[in-house]
């Protein structure tokens, strides 16, 4: 999800839900503790450089219960982040704490905000010799029964 498909999303709520992967929805009094620009400088197992920015949300439950963030309110702390993230519709990406910290991707379904699970991958396959996955699956004869014929 981009920042501006957020926005857009945010506008047309009267409440702010997260969801896990699991289905589980994060507690309602949760807070967004940091909206920052992530950028990722790196060289893959196949020596090609490469680079990666992401606007990052940082989601934090405290024990004040009786908080909840409400969409206008959401807006209003992407709009200040606009200072560190400029004016590029980046993707998000959403930090979360769990056994350790858990990095999501972002969706939204039309009513909840759905954190995706994010996954590792050699970028280099051919350099390291991972073979392709594709495989060829064998032609299927597929016999077709009439009622009364027996064959089934």
């Amino acid at each position: 999800m981009k920042i501006s498909e957020m926005k857009q999303s945010l506008a047309g709520l009267d409440a702010v839900h997260f969801r896990l992967p699991s289905g589980e929805y994060l507690p309602p009094h949760f807070h967004v503790t940091e909206v920052g620009l992530v950028s990722k400088y790196f060289i893959d197992c196949g020596g090609v450089e490469r680079q990666e920015t992401v606007a990052n949300f940082q989601l934090w439950e405290a024990g004040d219960y009786d908080h909840r963030l409400a969409p206008q309110k959401f807006l209003h702390i992407l709009a200040l982040s606009e200072k560190i993230l400029g004016q590029e519709d980046l993707d998000i990406e959403v930090e979360y704490q769990q056994a350790t910290i858990g990095k999501f991707g972002l969706a939204f379904d039309g009513q909840d905000f759905v954190l995706l699970p994010k996954q590792t991958a050699c970028l280099a396959q051919d350099a390291c010799g991972i073979p392709n996955k594709e495989v060829a699956l064998p032609q299927l004869h597929v016999m077709a029964c009439t009622p009364g014929s027996g064959c089934c």
